[in-house]
């Protein structure tokens, strides 16, 4: 198989205009908020290190485009650093400046600023699903099994041509594709599936195999499969009042696989590897450039999904880590104490390095620097 590779060029800047894009996007959510709650911004950042670009407005927040382009921040004022540590000379400054400051405003606000990133991030690949689903419509093939792979694991299972899927472990299927995404999460597991054949209702139990696809750049997927399939596709117009629901629930049933995807790994069910960082998301950035502009947009909307899936873990340095010592406040009636913060944000920021550390290494790993790509 001939692997048809994006060249350099357009790989950085798939690259660039992706990560680019999504991060003013989180970054805007923070700084709209604050704005909203009359908090001041001091520094709008694209990326980290020096300055390659800087200008500031009349409110004067500092817009900066950093060196390195691997993510962004807001610094408000009475933030001692990016991370949003505070610093407590906020305290003794004029009361017009101190009530700009993040610092002075109440719990929910400074949560909701916070919280703000991910939720647009959410909102985004909702908007791009709504367009979708507008310009394509929806597809609504039934779960009936018209094509039965010989003995495959359904066909042992007792699965046969006709029967109607009504759950797949537990959860309820209308449409084929709804079930092939499910079978597709859990390679080597076992499935419960409750099916309906001539008006009545049965359960099967069947092991999911094992699938290693490979697609035209070479990449290679661990997937699942029980061997059945539909021959009729069937798609349906979405209209303009049904598309934002629709965009919804397509978005939760994303963000509900990737928060499957991370349990497994953290379980050992699948392995470290299939962790990707900065240097795959470039690779799959032009890969899917290449492909055509749908096919990039519609990565761009798994990737903001991530971004503010992964934003949200309770880990300090992350928009989920103050999220977490918020909710801790709430509880106290009380901050957590600096020492705390500090030794919280200390250990968040060991944690990002050694996962970054990682996933470079898989990252060179999987294009075979260290032979085994």
């Amino acid at each position: 198989m001939e692997v048809e590779t994006p060249n350099i060029f357009l790989t950085l800047l798939a690259f660039l205009i992706l990560i680019g894009t999504l991060v003013v996007v989180h970054e805007l959510g923070h700084y709209l908020v604050g704005r909203w709650f009359g908090v001041k911004a001091e520094k709008f950042s694209i990326g980290f290190g020096p300055q390659i670009y800087g200008r500031t407005d009349k409110r004067g927040t500092l817009w900066r485009v950093g060196a390195l382009p691997l993510g962004g921040y807001v610094q408000f004022a009475g933030d001692m650093n990016p991370s949003s540590q505070a610093d407590e000379s906020w305290k003794s400054l004029p009361e017009a400046e101190r009530n700009q400051t993040f610092q002075s405003k109440t719990l929910w606000q400074r949560a909701l600023i916070v919280f703000a990133g991910p939720a647009v991030n959410f909102l985004l690949a909702i908007l791009i699903a709504m367009a979708f689903l507008l310009a394509f419509g929806k597809s609504v093939t039934p779960p009936v099994v018209d094509i039965l792979q010989p003995n495959g694991p359904a066909a042992i299972a007792g699965i046969e041509k006709g029967d109607r899927i009504l759950s797949f472990n537990g959860r309820e299927i209308e449409t084929f594709d709804e079930m092939a995404n499910e079978i597709v999460m859990i390679p080597g597991q076992r499935a419960v599936l409750e099916i309906e054949r001539d008006g009545q209702k049965l359960k099967k139990e069947t092991d999911v195999a094992v699938v290693e696809e490979v697609d035209r750049f070479g990449n290679e997927y661990r997937v699942g499969r029980i061997g059945i399939g539909a021959t009729e596709v069937e798609v349906r117009e979405v209209g303009l009042l049904e598309a934002p629901w629709a965009a919804v629930v397509q978005t939760g049933n994303i963000l509900r696989q990737q928060m499957i995807g991370l349990g497994q790994i953290l379980s050992g069910r699948r392995p470290l590897s299939e962790l990707g960082g900065p240097l795959k998301i470039a690779k799959v950035s032009g890969e899917a450039m290449s492909m055509g502009i749908l096919t990039f947009i519609s990565l761009a909307a798994l990737i903001s999904i991530n971004l503010g899936f992964i934003n949200l873990l309770p880990i300090p340095m992350l928009d989920g880590g103050h999220l977490l010592l918020y909710a801790i406040e709430a509880v106290r009636r009380r901050p957590a104490t600096p020492q705390v913060q500090e030794w919280a944000f200390r250990a968040g920021f060991a944690m990002l390095v050694g996962f970054m550390i990682m996933v470079t290494f898989n990252d060179l790993a999987s294009f075979g620097l260290f032979g085994g790509g």
